[in-house]
């Protein structure tokens, strides 16, 4: 299978950011896609005014493009956080007060997935302090998610660019998701396999396809070094996407790269 026969998903979080947000969706429309994801838009504020959402919403509805993914807030993103969910005090409660906020936009827009990115270790609070709050408040998201019926998201990130991150692996992430799980009942928590950060950690990725795709909710792809579009780097994502296909994986794969200097930014697709 090529590239240029899967399902994307376009994350305009990290592209099409020469433009305002409101004008991405139909950039995405424009090079011809029809699903789009990503971050909370507004990392410095998890309860925007009503008008913000309705702007935002109405220019997804007006390109006439899916919504197909969203994180909760997380903080800044990019930037030094990665998380706010496991973070005790100010940002954790930031987190709890997106958590219906997010999962009626999603949900107003017919959106399947929210993401909820785990958060940093923070110096001088135990570990398993940091545990205990983040599996409460992401049952708290579980169960927001699945009011809208959407699934949950948890991914593993790169030990590279997020050292104090503890989800570090595929079976760190899915260890959570299990815990998620068997408090809920729900069974809406999944894993976010992201190809990129797996890569850069030096993971089994096979292995971890064929241990997991059962459990995986969504997929993004980013090459590396460099974060850049397919073919920038030495990832072997074709074939990882293959095997995931015949893992018996059929979901959207996210575009979460970095703009490179070439023209455009999915001229990969078209070689």
């Amino acid at each position: 299978m090529g590239f240029a026969d899967r399902r994307y998903t376009v994350n305009v979080s990290i592209l099409h950011t020469d433009r305002p947000l409101l004008d991405r969706p139909a950039a995405v429309a424009a090079n011809g896609f029809s699903n789009i994801e990503m971050w909370w838009p507004w990392p410095d504020e998890p309860t925007p005014a009503r008008s913000e959402l309705d702007a935002l919403r109405g220019a997804i509805e007006d390109a006439g493009v899916q919504l197909t993914g969203l994180n909760f807030y997380a903080g800044r993103l990019p930037g030094p956080d990665r998380g706010a969910l496991s973070v005790p005090g100010a940002e954790s409660e930031r987190f709890r007060a997106n958590v219906e906020v997010a999962a009626g936009f999603a949900g107003s827009l017919g959106c399947g997935a929210l993401n909820a990115v785990y958060g940093n270790r923070v110096e001088g609070v135990e570990p398993g302090a940091q545990d205990a709050l983040a599996l409460e408040n992401l049952a708290y998201a579980a169960r927001a998610a699945d009011r809208v019926g959407a699934v949950l998201l948890v991914e593993a990130l790169n030990r590279v660019e997020s050292p104090r991150y503890p989800l570090l692996s595929a079976e760190a992430a899915v260890a959570v998701v299990d815990r998620v799980n068997s408090l809920t009942g729900l069974g809406n928590a999944r894993f976010l396999m992201d190809l990129y950060h797996l890569g850069v950690n030096g993971a089994d990725v096979p292995a971890v396809i064929d241990r997991y795709a059962g459990v995986t909710g969504h997929v993004q792809i980013a090459d590396a070094p460099g974060r850049g579009a397919p073919g920038t780097g030495t990832l072997p994502l074709g074939a990882w996407l293959d095997r995931l296909a015949g893992a018996g994986y059929e979901g959207l794969v996210g575009l979460e790269y970095k703009r490179g200097k070439e023209a455009g930014e999915f001229g990969w697709l078209a070689r």
